[in-house]
């Protein structure tokens, strides 16, 4: 197995078990749903393209699309999918998951244009702004319903218990073959979970609804299952593979890594307040305007900088290759950057000018920007050699840095302060329990000994190392934005502090910290 598909495979199963730790009512029937769902997808028969994709939908009345909420990709293909269907001339229903059949009032309302979408999304459930999670791709799939007046039905129901999902697929069932009843027989693309659309699921119940008397013809459209799209990486046939063609004739399109569509729903889980997703366009170029516009704040030109650097993410497969390639690593320092992709942490690598974005999110985004431009302005001091309680240090400032950057882009952002801290010390266990007594214990001795502070340091640098200097460096850098936005901080300060090489990391530390402190 290539190392590259060898790293994302990895970083595939440790973000699934994430994920099953902290999703909630995998019950023994939905366990077996979702075993059914994946021998229905653990393997193709032919690789097929896109236009073959289309002329299978034409030429069906009921199409299953499989959704994965938290990926706008999803969606969009969805639509993509749609407006080829209505390109056939018939009348086209959607047909949508992500609506419970209670609100179809309001979502008629809504389609009629009596009711705001600020208004039908609240009653959804859905803040104001389209954030993290399902809500940007509802929002586009309504407004693309309205402008095209569309017929849509709200096809979800609230179920909880053994036979939740099958309580779900029955009423789901009801309201398709109500809409596919119609006389003229529209074409209905229902957009739903990848379990639900699985034959024996959701379209089953579908048929059996319909009975006899209203044969339609019916086809389920995957999007990126997860089995065939391991075996595809395996075969080496992914860069070709626009979809594939499984034995039961259903459809599978191949346009997203599952990393990614499980790093949508980590980051819908995971997202800060008021952070967002870099949705409107690609990562690289959001990475270039933020870093200009920190550069021009901290007074480092990064203009011809930018043209060098590299802006990768974890759907990029081949990442650590690219790492490799565009700096020189020992063999101890590449698995310590494979165990650090590993961890869903972002991070600037100055030797490879290559910023690694672990979330596409815009607080994770600006930080790095941020690093860059550190790396601009002082360029190998950045990552000079040091000693154990010297590199704690340094490592402290370039977060404060770091955080300052974000919030400069994002002054809504937040982070854990002291009291936060001290709830986490007694109700946290193991790693973060053990994070929390050093940050508290260093922000004591801060203010009472801070010659005695070095004393309060974990210095072998492993995770707890990481985790106590990210954590006293966003302080430093929560307080140092909040003072430099009060104006007790000026740009003189800013700009000296992005140049400065920290020869002397601790003392540079302790002298902010002080300043700071009560501001």
């Amino acid at each position: 197995m290539r190392a590259s598909l060898a790293l994302h495979l990895a970083l595939f199963r440790r973000q699934r078990a994430q994920i099953a730790r902290v999703v909630e009512g995998r019950t023994e029937a939905f366990r077996a749903y979702e075993a059914r769902y994946r021998r229905r997808t653990s393997t193709y028969q032919r690789v097929v393209p896109l236009t073959h994709v289309h002329q299978r939908i034409a030429a069906s009345d009921l199409v299953y699309v499989g959704d994965y909420h938290t990926l706008p990709l999803a969606q969009q293909t969805y639509l993509d999918l749609a407006e080829r269907a209505l390109a056939s001339g018939r009348r086209v229903v959607l047909a949508l998951e992500c609506v419970e059949g209670r609100h179809q009032a309001a979502l008629d309302a809504y389609l009629a244009g009596r009711l705001p979408e600020r208004t039908l999304m609240s009653r959804l459930g859905h803040g104001p702004t389209p954030g993290f999670g399902p809500g940007a791709g509802i929002r586009a799939v309504l407004a693309f319903a309205k402008r095209l007046k569309l017929q849509v039905a709200a096809i979800d129901r609230r179920a909880q218990g053994e036979r939740s999902l099958a309580l779900r697929d029955a009423f789901a069932a009801e309201r398709i073959a109500h809409v596919a009843r119609a006389e003229d027989v529209p074409l209905v693309m229902v957009l739903v979970g990848q379990f639900h659309a699985a034959p024996c699921h959701l379209p089953a119940q579908v048929e059996r609804a319909l009975g006899d008397a209203h044969p339609r013809r019916g086809l389920v459209v995957y999007q990126n299952a997860e089995g065939l799209w391991w075996r595809l990486a395996r075969e080496g046939r992914l860069g070709s593979a626009e979809a594939v063609e499984l034995a039961d004739g259903a459809l599978c399109l191949m346009n997203a890594s599952p990393v990614l569509c499980q790093q949508s729903f980590l980051d819908y889980l995971e997202a800060e307040g008021d952070d967002a997703p870099l949705l409107d366009r690609s990562a690289a170029e959001r990475f270039r305007d933020m870093a200009e516009l920190i550069g021009g704040l901290a007074g480092v030109p990064v203009g011809r900088e930018l043209d060098s650097v590299e802006v990768t993410t974890a759907a990029d497969g081949d990442v650590l290759a690219r790492i490799r390639r565009r700096g020189r690593f020992t063999q101890a320092e590449l698995s310590q950057l494979r165990k650090h992709i590993l961890s869903r942490e972002s991070g600037y690598i100055p030797r490879a000018r290559t910023a690694y974005l672990a979330s596409l999110s815009l607080n994770h985004a600006a930080e790095e920007a941020a690093h860059f431009v550190r790396h601009c302005a002082v360029g190998d001091a950045m990552d000079a050699p040091r000693g154990a309680s010297e590199a704690f240090y340094a490592r402290c400032l370039e977060e404060a840095l770091g955080f300052f950057g974000s919030k400069l882009i994002n002054p809504r952002r937040t982070c854990p302060n002291v009291t936060e801290w001290a709830k986490r010390f007694g109700e946290a266990r193991g790693l973060e329990r053990q994070i929390a007594a050093f940050v508290l214990a260093h922000k004591a001795t801060e203010s009472e000994a801070p010659d005695e502070a070095v004393k309060l340091l974990p210095l072998r640098r492993d995770r707890l190392f990481h985790g106590v200097s990210h954590a006293l460096g966003y302080l430093l850098g929560d307080s140092l934005y909040r003072a430099f936005d009060a104006g007790q901080v000026d740009t003189a300060d800013i700009r000296a502090l992005f140049r400065d090489p920290l020869v002397e990391p601790r003392g540079a530390y302790l002298a902010w910290a002080a300043r700071l402190r009560g501001l």
